[in-house]
C-alpha cells in the first residue's frame, strides 16, 4: 500500500514539476524577447508619418539634383566664354581709361583752339592802317585763323568721334559685367543647391535609419509573436522560408543604401521579402468582437512598405477603442493558456477553443487579475484592458484567419 502510495506521490511530484518547468520555458522565452515600444498605435502612426516625410524628401531632392546637373552643364559651357569676357572686360576698361585720357586732352586743347579762333577773329576786326606791314601782319593773321578754324574742325571731329568710342565701350563693358554677373550668381546658385542637396540628403539618410530601425523592430515584433505561437505549437515556422524573408529585406535595404549614395533616390520595388502566410476560410458561427466600439487601424493581409518596397504580411488586425481603458473580452467560451507580460508585445492573452482555434490578445495595458494559465472562460468575459490598440490575432490549426471574419 505504502509502495503505491509513494508512486503515486512520485507521479503527481513529477508531473508538477513538468507543468513547472514548462512555465518556467515559457517566461524565459517572454524575457528573452527584444525590448520594444509598449505603443503600437504610435509606432504605426509615426511609421506613416516618416514614410510619407521621406517619399516627400526624395521628391525634393531629385528635383533639385535635376536643377543642379542642368545648372552644371549650363555653367560648364558657358566656363571659356566667361573667362574670355572677364580677359575682354579688363582689356576695354584699359582702352576706355586711356580714352578718356585722350578726351581729356582733346578737349583742352579744342578750347585752347577755339579760344584762339575767337581771339584772331575780333583782332581782324579792328581796322588796320593801308600800309604795307599792316597789310602783310593782316594776311597773316588771316592764314592763322584760317588754320586755328581747320584744326578746331578736326579737333572737334577727334573730339566726338572718341566719344563715340567711349559709349560704344561703356555700352560693351555694361554688357560684359551683367553676362558676368549672370555666370558668378549661377555660380552662387550652384554653391547653394549643392549645400542644400547635402542638407537634404544627411536629412533624408537620418531619416531612413530611424525607419529602417521602426520597420526592423515591427518585423521584431512580429517574429516574436511566431516564435511565442511556434513554442506552443499554436503555429509552425517554416525555418528555411523565414531565412529567405531576411536575406530579401536585407537585400531590399541594401539597395536603398545604394541608392543614397548616388544621391538620387527613387521609390523602387525589390520584391517579395516575407511569404505567404496560409490563410484559411473562417466558416465557424459569428461572434462578439473583442471591444464595445472601436476603429480598425490596421488590416489582415498583404501591404507593400512604401519605402523599401518589401511586401510585409500582418497576421492581425489593430482595433483602437473609442473608449479610454477599454475592456477586453474574449470572444468565445475556452482555456487561457497563456497570459504573461513581454517585452515585445506587453501583455499577452493567448486562449484555446474547440476545433484548434486559439485568439490572441495583444499590446494590453493590463490583464485582469483572475486570469491565469489553464483558467476557464466564458464568451464575454474581460481577460484584461488596453489603452492604445488592441492587437488581435486568430489561428487555427496552425493556419491563420482574418479576425475580422469572426465578428457580426
Amino acid at each position: 500500500m505504502r509502495t503505491i502510495l509513494f508512486v503515486l506521490l512520485f507521479t503527481c511530484t513529477s508531473a508538477m514539476f513538468a507543468a513547472t518547468e514548462i512555465d518556467k520555458k515559457i517566461n524565459k522565452t517572454s524575457s528573452k524577447l527584444h525590448s520594444y515600444t509598449k505603443n503600437y498605435s504610435r509606432l504605426n502612426a509615426k511609421m506613416a508619418q516618416t514614410a510619407k516625410a521621406i517619399i516627400k524628401q526624395k521628391a525634393e531632392l531629385e528635383k533639385k539634383t535635376i536643377y543642379l546637373k542642368k545648372l552644371e552643364k549650363e555653367l560648364s559651357l558657358k566656363e571659356g566664354s566667361h573667362r574670355e569676357n572677364i580677359k575682354q572686360l579688363k582689356s576695354l576698361k584699359k582702352s576706355q581709361t586711356e580714352l578718356k585720357k585722350k578726351q581729356q586732352k582733346l578737349e583742352e586743347e579744342l578750347i585752347f583752339v577755339i579760344a584762339q579762333t575767337v581771339s584772331l577773329s575780333v583782332v581782324l576786326e579792328e581796322e588796320y592802317p593801308e600800309n604795307e606791314q599792316a597789310i602783310m601782319e593782316f594776311e597773316v593773321l588771316k592764314g592763322m585763323l584760317k588754320a586755328s578754324k581747320e584744326k578746331a574742325k578736326l579737333l572737334s571731329k577727334k573730339f566726338f568721334e572718341n566719344e563715340k568710342n567711349i559709349d560704344l565701350i561703356s555700352l560693351h563693358v555694361s554688357s560684359l559685367e551683367v553676362a558676368i554677373a549672370n555666370i558668378d550668381q549661377k555660380r552662387k546658385e550652384l554653391i547653394k543647391t549643392k549645400n542644400e542637396n547635402k542638407k537634404a540628403l544627411k536629412k533624408l539618410t537620418s531619416a531612413k535609419a530611424s525607419y529602417k530601425k521602426e520597420l526592423k523592430n515591427l518585423l521584431k515584433r512580429q517574429n516574436a509573436l511566431k516564435k511565442t505561437l511556434s513554442r506552443l505549437n499554436i503555429i509552425k515556422i517554416d525555418e528555411i522560408k523565414r531565412a529567405k524573408e531576411e536575406k530579401a529585406r536585407k537585400i531590399a535595404f541594401e539597395k536603398q543604401k545604394i541608392q543614397l549614395n548616388k544621391n538620387l533616390p527613387k521609390v523602387k520595388k525589390h520584391g517579395s521579402s516575407y511569404q505567404a502566410i496560409k490563410t484559411i476560410r473562417y466558416r465557424g458561427r459569428k461572434t462578439i468582437a473583442p471591444l464595445n466600439s472601436y476603429t480598425i487601424t490596421k488590416k489582415y493581409g498583404t501591404y507593400t512598405d512604401p519605402i523599401y518596397g518589401i511586401k510585409i504580411f500582418n497576421e492581425s488586425i489593430s482595433l483602437k477603442p473609442k473608449q479610454p481603458n477599454a475592456k477586453v473580452k474574449t470572444v468565445f467560451n475556452g482555456k487561457v493558456i497563456y497570459a504573461a507580460n513581454t517585452a515585445v508585445l506587453d501583455n499577452v492573452v493567448i486562449v484555446e477553443h474547440k476545433k484548434g482555434l486559439h485568439t490572441i490578445y495583444a499590446n494590453l495595458s493590463q490583464i485582469a487579475p483572475n486570469i491565469k494559465k489553464g483558467k476557464k472562460i466564458a464568451k464575454g468575459a474581460t481577460i484584461g484592458r488596453v489603452k492604445d490598440e488592441l492587437v488581435f490575432e486568430v489561428t487555427q490549426k496552425t493556419k491563420h484567419i482574418n479576425p475580422i471574419r469572426l465578428f457580426k
